[in-house]
């Protein structure tokens, strides 16, 4: 079953007030804040659509608040991409499928980025499967769409800022309804 745009707002009107796991903002003000830095970056609107429902998964997969805390790895970079493929191109799909390797990477490559991650995102890493070895940030930096999910996940990084303002549901709705009916026409 494909979800379509009042599908999605349902989501996040059901679910977006859900705390993002031991974060300072919701599921729905993570979302909002990711898609409103990858705009403020110049992202095309398929990354701004990717960075905005990276973490759809954790709205369609409910493991209660803060999972990690309990050894669980909710596996969310997979769990909305039977829901979106009908509906979303690759351009989409693959960064959100990427954000979690993204982030083994980038612990691989870049020796201050463990430091900035949040309690959070230290645990899931490990459930995640830890930080790449040579060999494996070599694979990953190889695969089509790395460099795009690896914006995403420094997006990622900073989309928990309280009280931050963004564009609304809406926006970001609308920049979703435009990739999907250009996908369409593909």
């Amino acid at each position: 079953m494909a979800l379509n745009l009042e599908d999605i707002r349902n989501l996040f009107a059901a679910w977006g007030s859900l705390a993002y796991s031991g974060e300072p903002v919701t599921q729905l003000e993570h979302a909002l804040q990711s898609g409103a830095l990858a705009q403020e970056a110049g992202a095309s609107d398929e990354l701004i659509a990717a960075a905005f429902l990276h973490d759809l998964g954790h709205l369609l997969n409910r493991q209660g608040e803060t999972p990690t805390a309990r050894g669980v790895d909710d596996l969310h970079q997979y769990y909305a991409l039977p829901f979106l493929r009908p509906v979303l191109p690759d351009s989409v799909l693959e960064p959100i499928r990427l954000h979690v390797d993204a982030k083994r990477y980038l612990c691989a490559v870049d020796s201050a980025y463990y430091g900035r991650l949040s309690a959070d995102s230290v645990r899931s890493l490990k459930l995640q499967g830890g930080v790449f070895d040579e060999a494996e940030a070599a694979e990953f930096a190889a695969r089509p769409y790395a460099s795009d999910a690896v914006l995403l996940r420094r997006w990622d990084d900073c989309a928990k800022e309280a009280g931050k303002a963004t564009p609304d549901l809406d926006y970001f709705l609308s920049v979703v309804d435009r990739v999907m009916t250009k996908h369409a026409l593909a």
